[in-house]
């Protein structure tokens, strides 16, 4: 048993070892103060899988929050070769959020900058984007996505405090990923 154990865990870890592996970092995400990651792992030849996440834990001045965590897993058709130009891909995600006193812009969303809003969504959709290849080790990622997302979410009467006044849920069509992602190859 110990015998095919050890076999298993050499099979796999060669197999991940000669895929190509890389790791993310969305620019665009840390912009909100999001930390994030990324891994991605080649499958095939023009396949490969995207595992995302972000968790932003922070409470900002006047009890602001975009505190949330989310994970987003997409598998990738490549154009030509896998981690180097044109993609489309088929992504999920989930997540919860507790989000208050903050002003987006485009004015979307203009609620949360009176009341506080803590719940969960989930979702799907597609995205294109193409990435480039900077040198032997350092890429460059630039992608948008739009789907769907189905929150549940518990609204409260101001960002810090205050008796929740409803409880609901929302169909959201639209944007659903965008990234600018600065990536190291591992090989």
């Amino acid at each position: 048993m110990k015998l095919l154990s050890l076999f298993y865990a050499l099979t796999v870890s060669i197999a991940i070892y000669s895929q190509n592996l890389t790791i993310k970092n969305n620019l665009l995400y840390d912009a909100t103060t999001t930390p994030n990651l990324a891994l991605e792992i080649g499958l095939g030849k023009k396949t490969t899988l995207d595992l995302y996440g972000g968790l932003n834990p922070f409470t900002y001045n006047d009890n602001k929050k975009l505190k949330h965590w989310l994970v987003q897993p997409e598998l990738r058709f490549w154009n030509c070769e896998r981690f180097n130009g044109l993609f489309f891909g088929i992504h999920a995600h989930g997540g919860q959020f507790n989000v208050g006193g903050i002003e987006f812009p485009f004015n979307i969303f203009p609620e949360v900058k009176e009341h506080r809003f803590e719940g969960y969504f989930y979702g799907g959709g597609v995205s294109v984007g193409n990435q480039w290849i900077l040198n032997k080790h350092w890429n460059l990622e630039a992608s948008i996505g739009g789907g769907y997302a189905r929150t549940h979410y518990d609204k409260y009467v101001c960002p810090k405090c205050g008796p929740k006044v409803n409880s609901g849920n929302k169909n959201y069509w639209g944007v659903t990923k965008a990234t600018l992602s600065l990536i190291y190859t591992i090989h």
